[in-house]
């Protein structure tokens, strides 16, 4: 292993034999030197042949620093904290398995955290690659269940209450150990059951430390969403699992923090009849309904349905 390593990429995955090839290629075919940077890929039980993937592309490419490492708890929360324990660099970056990297996605992030040296976490741009195109359906705000995000046109400090998402998103490796990595009672996906908000729940323990974190609109990735897996169950499964989560962080602060959170629900949701309305009369009506059904869903997360 090379002693010049720059920044480690962990990448959690799980039944993505399809997908992860690409991803990898991707981190392969970076500007930055092979020597500055590692890839480790936990796998999380996969049922499929990821593992075979993963490891004729390592043997294929044994110029890179690419480690594969399996986690048996399931659960994203785990395998991203057991690919986090092999890390020996400095800077901590983690991508989904179903992701493609931009070529100068690890230079661009070395060169940031070189240029500011207050940053304590960075996110960035996640576009979403639909297979084979985006259903007239979709908008800006239910395509936050697929992975789109982009916060801002310039580089920038996250407003408080604001954070990146977990398969674009880097921290200080010393940061990482210090908030204990991901909280694994948000474990993320377990089965067909999902428990999100880890993402959240990091980014507010790290923001609690006093650390700035940015965001950068050229730090890019797309993420590959199939279309005909869009279904209303897993829509349900994407937008309660958001709620699930929050109910789960939530209680563990208060049972005011609680109330206030099903406060914040019932605005979203009558703010999202608003919009479907606005969306109808802008001659765009199938994007009314899953706006209004994505704020409804969460909501059951949240109360526990």
């Amino acid at each position: 292993m090379s002693n010049n390593l720059q920044i480690s990429v962990v990448i959690c995955t799980y039944n993505r034999a399809a997908y992860i090839n690409d991803a990898l290629q991707s981190l392969y075919n970076q500007t930055l030197p092979k020597e500055n940077y590692e890839v480790i890929i936990a796998n999380n039980n996969s049922t499929d042949n990821t593992k075979e993937v993963v490891e004729t592309f390592i043997a294929l490419h044994a110029d890179a620093n690419f480690i594969y490492v399996e986690e048996k708890q399931q659960g994203a929360s785990y395998a991203r904290n057991t690919g986090a324990l092999l890390v020996q660099s400095p800077l901590l970056c983690f991508m989904d398995d179903d992701a493609i990297a931009e070529n100068n996605y690890l230079e661009l992030i070395v060169s940031f955290f070189q240029q500011h040296a207050d940053a304590g976490g960075l996110g960035g741009r996640i576009i979403p690659k639909y297979i084979p195109a985006e259903p007239k359906w979709m908008s800006y705000y239910v395509a936050s269940l697929v992975g789109n995000f982009d916060y801002s046109n310039e580089v920038c400090v996250f407003v408080e209450g604001k954070y990146p998402l977990e398969s674009n998103m880097i921290i200080k490796t010393q940061d990482f150990k210090k908030v204990n990595g991901f909280n694994t009672a948000l474990p993320g996906v377990v089965g067909t059951l999902r428990i999100g908000g880890e993402g959240k729940e990091f980014f507010y323990k790290l923001q609690a430390l006093g650390n700035k974190i940015y965001y950068h609109p050229n730090i890019i990735v797309q993420h590959v969403v199939e279309v005909n897996k869009l279904t209303k169950e897993y829509m349900y499964r994407v937008a309660s699992g958001i709620g699930r989560g929050e109910r789960r962080r939530v209680l563990l602060i208060s049972k005011t923090a609680f109330v206030k959170k099903n406060i914040e629900y019932f605005a979203k949701l009558i703010a999202s009849f608003i919009l479907a309305i606005k969306y109808t009369l802008q001659g765009h009506p199938a994007k009314a309904l899953p706006v209004i059904q994505f704020r409804v869903d969460a909501w059951k997360g949240l109360i526990g349905k």
